[in-house]
C-alpha cells in the first residue's frame, strides 16, 4: 500500500497522531489543507497558532485544544458534568479549567501581558496510565477503543488514582465515593462556543493528510 494511500485510511492516520496525543502542535509540519481542517486558517499565523495548541486522539475525531480561543468561560465544565453527572461542577468535571485559573500550573491560569492565560486540561489517555497502576481495586481498564475508564463497581474511591496522575485528573465524587476521569464522550466540544474545544472527524482529517 503506498503511503498516499495510508492517508486516505481514517484508522492510520488516528494511529498517527495517537503518537502525539495530549500534547502541542509545536515542531509538527501542517499543510496548509490540514491547518485549515484544524480550524487555524482564520488566524493570523495559523503555524503559531497552531504550534501553541494541543490535540488529542478520540474515537469520534480529533479534539483539538486552542487556547487563543478560550475566554475562560467554563462552559466545558458545565456541559461535561451534566451529561455525564445530571449536575454542573467544576470540581468533578473531566476537562479541568477553573483550577488553572488561580494557579500556575504548565504556566496556566496566569495573568501576564495584561491578559489572563486560559487552558482547558484533560485526561492524556496514557498508553501506561499511572492511575490503572495505582488503583489497588484494578478499577481502572481499557475498553474496545483504548479509552481508560473507570469500574464504579470496582472503585472504592480511596484516591490512590488522583495522587498517582501526574495532572491529578482522575476525581473522586465526595458524596458517592466514586472515581471518574475522562472517557472521550465529547461533551466538552460540544458545549464550547468559542471553538476552543472541536472535533474534527477523522474523515476530514484523513482528507486533509493527502497534501503532507
Amino acid at each position: 500500500m503506498s503511503d498516499k494511500k495510508k492517508f486516505l485510511d481514517k484508522d492510520y492516520t488516528r494511529r498517527q497522531f495517537l503518537k502525539i496525543s495530549g500534547k502541542t502542535l509545536a515542531g509538527v509540519t501542517l499543510s496548509s489543507t490540514m491547518l485549515s481542517t484544524l480550524g487555524f486558517a482564520e488566524s493570523e499565523n495559523p503555524e503559531e497558532a497552531a504550534a501553541n495548541s494541543t490535540v488529542w486522539a478520540f474515537p469520534q475525531g480529533l479534539l483539538v485544544v486552542n487556547p487563543d480561543k478560550c475566554t475562560g468561560c467554563m462552559r466545558c465544565e458545565i456541559n461535561c458534568t451534566l451529561v455525564n453527572d445530571g449536575f454542573v461542577s467544576s470540581y468533578m468535571s473531566r476537562v479541568k479549567m477553573a483550577r488553572n485559573l488561580t494557579s500556575s500550573r504548565n504556566g496556566n491560569g496566569l495573568y501576564t501581558e495584561n491578559t489572563w492565560v486560559y487552558f482547558p486540561d484533560t485526561c492524556r489517555q496514557c498508553e501506561d496510565p499511572a492511575c490503572g497502576n495505582a488503583c489497588p481495586m484494578q478499577a481502572i481498564y481499557a475498553d474496545e477503543n483504548g479509552i481508560k475508564k473507570v469500574d464504579t463497581e470496582k472503585c472504592v474511591g480511596c484516591g490512590a488514582c488522583t495522587q498517582a496522575c501526574p495532572w491529578h485528573m482522575p476525581t473522586v465524587n465526595p458524596e458517592t465515593k466514586k472515581s471518574s476521569k475522562c472517557i472521550q464522550c465529547g461533551a466538552c466540544a460540544e458545549g464550547c462556543v468559542t471553538g476552543a474545544l472541536s472535533i474534527i472527524p477523522w474523515d476530514e482529517i484523513a482528507a486533509a493528510s493527502q497534501e503532507i
